[in-house]
């Protein structure tokens, strides 16, 4: 079947477990449209691991004891360590690492049945919102190969957007789901904070980090979310104790009556005209399914992006404290003293951005500074959530863009990283607050790139996001288009 690789996750269980078509079909058809890697979406390929573990999903479903998603393909962005396939996180530090167990979103994904295609390519570190940051390398938007992907999750993004994986892992820190999955044309979601384990995760930012599902549409990331979620006390101590959720129950629910937030900040100066017609289209779309438009604010939307970098860098300068050339990863060949061989390895195995982010994080929580920095954003972090709340009062969802424009062109903000750190207004509060967000595909700018619609809801309430995503995308086809050629 030559049109496998344009198939939903859904459409893919149902062919395999009525055994129309094999898994190793399945594997050798994604295999083969990965091979020469497009785009340089993927930083690790083993065909004879991905086959091997078709081959174990065939016997399954033959026996009777296939998984939820048994058969289907999957790629994992490339800061969930893997036994099978190495994990660099984007930087030389970890250049051919081998990690001797699975991350618990890796692992729960292959107990549903999921057969792995590789290891995705992802900004060094998950730190950056094009996919330039990639010590092998930027990974190109399937739309426009002269524009970004966005980032961290980018690989995820092209990968999924090019046919070359029905399905992906990405990680959410401060939009890293979202932004790249608007930028790709595809749909994202980042779960409440806890959510799905951390276990097994390359720490970033530990009080941010999340891990999300990245597919085509609505209905394909609530099975894979619903896989993914689940309590892990005993190896992740921010796990929320909560029982495992069908997020696919509820999909076809009615949302007449669903009030939608519009936060008058989302929709100010700096948003590109292409982005808020696209927006205000699909917000008409839910009018038409009888969702009513509220009218709300979210005051410190501004303050997210300082708040944000100075949070996130001060947790990396801490949790990258442990790449000093001694356990594993790379390590300095010539070195005078143990000193020397932690600055050397360090220099020569770090990116500029990796570099600037510990540096800015060290600053912020040294003395004297720790009180007028790290401190403060902690209060605003907690004024951010407030304010949450108390739009929640007053709406069931969020809505508004994901970035301010479409994806730019590959150098445009190469000299200047805070134009990056700016592309994140929009994503930037819920994940400070650790509330759930997604990308919902809704149309195209000027320039032919897509545009994303981000949904943001209260803790705990993924069901309620992707039902307003499906019905959303029962009543439009934006996420069913693809760029040429795929």
């Amino acid at each position: 079947m030559s049109d496998l690789h344009n198939l939903s996750v859904k459409a893919l269980v149902t062919l395999l477990q009525t055994k129309e078509v094999s898994a190793v079909e399945v594997a050798t058809r994604f295999l083969a449209r990965m091979g020469g890697n497009p785009h340089n979406a993927f930083l690790d390929i083993d065909s004879e691991v991905t086959l091997a573990q078709a081959r174990a999903s065939d016997a399954k479903l033959a026996d009777g004891t296939a998984g939820t998603l048994e058969g289907v393909p999957v790629a994992h962005k490339d800061v969930f360590v893997t036994r099978d396939f190495a994990t660099t996180a984007g930087s030389k530090i970890l250049n051919g690492y081998r990690s001797p167990f699975d991350a618990t979103v890796v692992q729960r994904l292959r107990t549903a049945g999921m057969v792995t295609l590789g290891k995705l390519n992802c900004d060094e570190f998950a730190m950056g919102s094009a996919n330039e940051n990639s010590a092998y390398g930027p990974v190109q938007n399937p739309w426009d190969t002269a524009r970004v992907p966005g980032g961290s999750s980018g690989g995820s993004a092209a990968a999924v957007a090019a046919g070359l994986a029905p399905a992906a892992t990405g990680t959410d820190t401060g939009g890293s789901i979202r932004q790249p999955a608007s930028f790709c044309g595809i749909t994202g979601i980042k779960p409440t904070y806890g959510r799905a384990s951390r276990y097994g995760m390359i720490a970033y930012a530990s009080s941010l980090d999340q891990a999300g599902p990245m597919a085509r549409s609505a209905e394909d990331c609530a099975l894979l979310l619903s896989a993914m979620c689940g309590a892990d006390l005993d190896r992740d101590s921010t796990s929320l104790d909560m029982p495992t959720e069908d997020f696919s129950a509820s999909l076809n629910n009615s949302i007449e009556g669903l009030r939608i937030g519009i936060p008058k900040e989302f929709f100010g100066e700096g948003l590109a005209a292409d982005v808020r017609a696209a927006v205000d289209s699909a917000l008409r779309e839910y009018e038409k399914l009888g969702a009513k438009l509220v009218p709300i604010s979210l005051p410190r939307t501004e303050l997210s992006i300082p708040v944000y970098y100075i949070i996130a860098p001060a947790e990396a300068s801490s949790n990258l404290s442990r790449f000093d050339g001694v356990k594993f990863g790379h390590r300095a060949k010539d070195y005078t003293d143990l000193v020397d061989m932690y600055k050397k390895t360090r220099a020569e195995g770090f990116g500029n951005e990796v570099k600037r982010r510990i540096m800015t994080g060290a600053y912020v929580l040294s003395h004297g500074y720790y009180d007028a920095y790290y401190l403060q954003a902690q209060k605003i972090r907690r004024m951010i959530a407030d304010d949450f709340q108390n739009a929640f009062k007053e709406c069931d969802v969020i809505a508004g863009p994901v970035a301010p424009s479409v994806a730019w062109k590959f150098g445009e903000n190469a000299n200047d990283p805070v134009a990056d750190y700016l592309a994140d207004i929009f994503t930037l509060p819920a994940s400070l607050a650790g509330l759930p967000g997604m990308s919902v595909p809704a149309g195209f700018g000027a320039q032919g790139m897509p545009v994303g619609l981000q949904l943001i809801g209260n803790y705990f309430k993924e069901a309620q996001l992707l039902n307003a995503a499906h019905r959303l995308q029962q009543a439009t086809d934006f996420h069913l288009q693809k760029p040429a050629g795929v």
